[in-house]
């Protein structure tokens, strides 16, 4: 069983702890997720497009990340979720954290971490995780904003700087 620390308002850990997806929060309590934008020097972008078994959003566009587990620091979550999603390790890639976003919505408050990574890597290198998504392309800003214009990006307008190089 995965579980997840619970911040504050001022995203300070609470010393309490929930598990992973039980969305029954307090108000004013928060949990912490990341996402990790994978970048090549020639300006083209790692997405990757959701299983289509998915409850939220199945099929959309998106960018690695996902929950911060209890206990852990989000730039090890960052690096952690972007591994298992696409097998790219980011470790030595240059940049890492940009900023942070919070959103709030009944029952499932939280605040995302966005990262970017730049490294070079070609397709053959990606080792996608099929259990989360069904396929993944590289893709310039154009085609992101293509994307997210069409309603299938996820978070593109709270990320959408991270695709200025």
């Amino acid at each position: 069983m995965e579980y997840w620390d619970i911040y504050d308002v001022n995203k300070k850990r609470t010393g309490r702890t929930m598990q992973r997806n039980d969305f029954t929060m307090q108000p004013g309590d928060y949990h912490l997720t990341v996402l990790g934008v994978v970048c090549r020097p020639d300006g083209k972008f790692l997405i990757t497009k959701r299983a289509m078994d998915k409850h939220w959003a199945p099929g959309w566009w998106e960018v690695s990340g996902g929950g911060v587990m209890a206990g852990e620091d989000p730039d090890h979550a960052v690096r952690r979720e972007v591994l298992e999603e696409t097998g790219l390790d980011v470790q030595n890639a240059q940049g890492g954290y940009l900023f942070s976003y919070r959103r709030e919505s009944e029952g499932d408050n939280y605040f995302v971490d966005v990262y970017r990574f730049v490294m070079g890597f070609e397709e053959k290198d990606v080792k996608p995780q099929m259990t989360e998504m069904q396929g993944f392309r590289l893709a310039d800003k154009a085609e992101i904003e293509a994307l997210a214009a069409q309603g299938i990006f996820l978070h593109y307008d709270s990320i959408r700087q991270v695709f200025d190089l």
